[in-house]
């Protein structure tokens, strides 16, 4: 017999083998209809494999969270089997389930087209209306193998092949067709439902390797309800709207090209943005009570072999050797740099908390494959800064930097949607005692700040644990910016030291934090979210001057010289278009005010201001305009 225990508490004892259909059949038989997947002791498991254990059980619904996984999982299979029906010998490789879906690469000699989905997803709804059973079997190895070469499926003998010794080798049968799987599934194909939609195509190597054969990937997502696939399917769509290096190009603020991969060119309006954000973070930061430092761009490998960058980083940075023979690196990383300006000198107590801020520029090689315009790029530069402290200054300066990150989030646009407290992972430095009392400091700090932390298991650096600010955009996408972390490790390799309070030499704790992270990934971020349609604070050029006839260009110098002076970023067009052409373009741009001017207005010292995404227009003296515009242009730091 096994002994069960329920989520209300109760606890029932089975006969060994039972199934966890079983289990919701002895509870309802509707139950036993409607249940998608068992769970024992957190694991989930085929709802008709045997059990074979005791311990925590559950039944899963097709509808509950933890399913969606399973719906995509199921669904991928549904996918692969309607190709090979219809697209007889096409080989099938590996199909997991991604973020937002899934995806399923396959070996054709001929190439798909999108022009196929549509009788692809017509199929997979016809398997997914047989209800077909999936049907769980185990293998003995060389059974397998000889299986799936008599089926022409090389790439899945393959990986048979390659499985370890002790692993058990399992497929799954729909009907007469068969998939490797470890599983699980539901039970049969009706629960993938039809909530699934493929989106695109690709090219990928077998096994990621470009000296194997190339393999078509065909992508796709999948929900529990229409309804949520269309609440997708939009937010893809905005998303796309939203694309920050299509915005990006439209509004002159930078590009990229292939001899510089991963490096950003910023034009002058992309740069005026980052000045203005740099300036706003020295402000926040000065306020804050921190000291900006500048450490070097190359050092040698000695002090990353000192810090254990080198052994530990060394495949994403980037080495070069001098003639003197030299090995040298740009600095991945700002924190070493920042132990030495606090080791020169002798340390005391009383400077402690020292909060050293750099906006350090960094380059970490990342493959040209994973870059994404700013979001993924290889040369950035993080709002980073250090604060050594002592040991009983941890949750107080934690709960500082909590907050000043809060308020900058939100000046920028941005709510922090919640906090990760990323705990001990398995492989770590330190003791039980050291994780117990890090986590809780750590905690608490949290909770002194008004967040109740989200527990991330196992997310913890090696050396000790951190928090990850979460913050959520205008879609509701999310996007992890800004962390702190303990560290007691690098103090040590690097020999930090403070006279204390006893007159005995100590060991600082040294705080990483980042707001932003970085600023390219960040301006990328703010992007997307203000769809470049940037608050006039933020906005590269905040207004322009246009004319409407040409007797007006006069007045129009004196309207730009007057915005100007007053510390507005202004533009002038003085094109002889109409003025509904000129609104149009700028309207592309994003220019937030356009301030139009002809003869009426010259004569009355007047301008008309039209704002991005609104056909009215307000008429005001320029000196109330400049009022109006230089209040809304102060940035939030600054304002009374």
């Amino acid at each position: 017999m096994i002994e069960l225990k329920f989520p209300d508490g109760a606890s029932r004892e089975y006969p060994d083998g039972s199934t966890g259909r079983d289990v919701a059949a002895s509870i309802s038989p509707s139950l036993a209809k409607r249940a998608a997947l068992a769970e024992i002791n957190g694991k989930q498991w085929d709802l008709d494999r045997p059990l074979e254990s005791g311990g925590a059980f559950r039944l899963i619904m097709r509808d509950d969270p933890e399913a969606l996984e399973t719906i995509r999982h199921d669904a991928a299979h549904v996918l692969a089997q309607a190709v090979q029906e219809l697209f007889p010998g096409t080989q099938v490789t590996i199909g997991p389930a991604i973020e937002d879906g899934f995806y399923y690469d396959f070996f054709r000699e001929e190439p798909f087209s999108t022009d196929d989905f549509a009788a692809i997803e017509k199929k997979m709804a016809e398997i997914v209306d047989r209800d077909e059973k999936l049907v769980r079997q185990v293998w003995d190895r060389d059974e397998a193998i000889k299986l799936f070469e008599a089926k022409g499926e090389t790439f899945k003998a393959e990986l048979i092949r390659d499985l370890p010794a002790d692993e058990t080798i399992t497929t799954y049968a729909t009907g007469g067709w068969v998939d490797l799987c470890r599983g699980p599934h539901f039970p049969s194909t009706k629960f993938v439902g039809k909530a699934f939609k493929l989106t695109k195509l690709a090219g990928a190597y077998w096994r990621g390797d470009h000296r194997n054969p190339q393999l078509q990937r065909i992508y796709a997502t999948a929900w529990a309800t229409k309804e949520d696939l269309d609440a997708y399917l939009l937010r893809v769509e905005e998303a796309e709207k939203r694309d920050h290096r299509k915005i990006g190009r439209a509004m002159e603020l930078f590009h990229m090209q292939e001899e510089g991969r991963g490096m950003v060119f910023w034009h002058p309006k992309g740069w005026v943005l980052w000045q203005v954000i740099e300036a706003y973070m020295r402000r926040r930061l000065d306020a804050a009570g921190y000291v900006e430092v500048k450490t070097p761009q190359v050092l040698d490998r000695k002090f990353w072999e000192a810090s254990g960058h080198w052994e530990k980083y060394r495949p994403n940075m980037f080495v070069c050797e001098t003639v003197e023979g030299e090995t040298l690196s740009l600095k991945p990383m700002n924190c070493p740099g920042h132990v030495q300006i606090f080791g020169i000198g002798q340390r005391s107590y009383r400077e402690l908390p020292l909060r050293m801020a750099e906006f350090g520029a960094c380059h970490r090689y990342e493959p040209s494959g994973a870059l994404h315009g700013l979001m993924r790029v290889r040369g950035f530069t993080q709002d980073d800064a250090h604060i050594f402290c002592r040991e009983d200054q941890i949750v107080d300066e934690t709960r500082r930097f909590i907050e000043l990150t809060k308020i900058v989030h939100a000046d920028l646009g941005m709510q922090t949607a919640y906090i990760n407290l990323a705990t001990r992972p398995d492989v770590r430095a330190g003791s039980d005692e050291f994780w117990d009392k890090a986590e809780g400091m750590l905690g608490e700090a949290a909770r002194l700040a008004g967040v109740d932390p989200v527990i991330a298991e196992g997310d913890g650096a090696f050396y000790a644990p951190k928090l990850d600010f979460v913050v959520k955009d205008a879609i509701g996408r999310e996007w992890t910016c800004g962390t702190l972390q303990l560290d007691y490790v690098l103090p040590e390799r690097l020999n930090a030291e403070y006279i204390g309070e006893d007159g005995q030499k100590h060991r600082p704790v040294m705080l990483h934090r980042a707001i932003l992270g970085s600023f390219e990934r960040f301006i990328g971020i703010m992007i997307e979210n203000y769809a470049g349609a940037f608050p006039l604070w933020l906005a590269p050029t905040q207004a322009v001057v246009a004319t409407i006839v040409s007797e007006a260009d006069d007045y129009a110098r004196e309207v730009v010289a007057k915005f100007k002076a007053a510390g507005l970023r202004t533009e002038i067009d003085l094109r002889n278009e109409k003025v509904g052409y000129k609104v149009r373009e700028h309207s592309v741009g994003k220019v937030p005010v356009i301030a139009v001017v002809g003869k009426n207005e010259a004569a009355e010292g007047k301008v008309a201001l039209r704002r991005l995404g609104s056909q009215a227009q307000e008429v005001v003296t320029v000196e109330e305009a400049i009022r109006i515009l230089t209040e809304e242009a102060t940035p939030p730091d600054l304002r009374g």
